[in-house]
């Protein structure tokens, strides 16, 4: 095969910039190719998404409610957060009495998220009202788990 020889000198100077410019070119389309698939076929296959969140060891998270007050998580689906949820434990054995709420009253709807008041078990919602954690809603998609006896998880498949 031959190679091509520019006289020219600025054919000499621009041929190598516009080659390597075809090469990434050919390098972006490849790869936006690529991450189409990879996003359509996390689309097709919602398994793939997380259907549980590990909080942690129970006895290390129900000593720091104990000593805290609920935990008040942020929306573990998106960032709308109007699926924050607040993690309570009520009881001395720490495998058994667990209650998720969402961060926000019950007489209300989920624009009016609350906010925990430090070291203790009440919040304070949207207007300023105290309320306790059993005044929260109580959701209908998100419950907890103990596996094991051992590890607290937040199993947020719906249904």
């Amino acid at each position: 095969m031959g190679r091509i020889n520019f006289t020219s000198p600025w054919l000499r100077a621009v041929a190598p910039i516009v080659g390597g410019l075809a090469g990434f070119a050919v390098l972006f389309g490849i790869t936006w190719i690529f991450a189409g698939m990879a996003t359509d076929n996390r689309q097709r296959n919602p398994e793939t998404v997380p259907q549980t969140f590990e909080i942690g060891q129970v006895k290390d998270v129900a000593k720091i409610i104990g000593e805290g007050g609920p935990i008040l998580y942020p929306d573990l689906r998106d960032s709308t957060g109007r699926r924050s949820i607040v993690i309570d434990h009520t009881g001395s054995d720490p495998a058994k009495g667990w209650q998720v709420y969402y961060a926000y009253p019950r007489d209300r709807g989920e624009s009016c998220l609350v906010e925990h008041i430090k070291d203790t078990r009440t919040f304070k919602d949207c207007d300023a009202r105290i309320l306790g954690v059993g005044d929260l809603q109580l959701p209908l998609d998100v419950r907890p788990i103990v596996e094991n006896k051992k590890t607290l998880l937040i199993d947020l498949r719906t249904g």
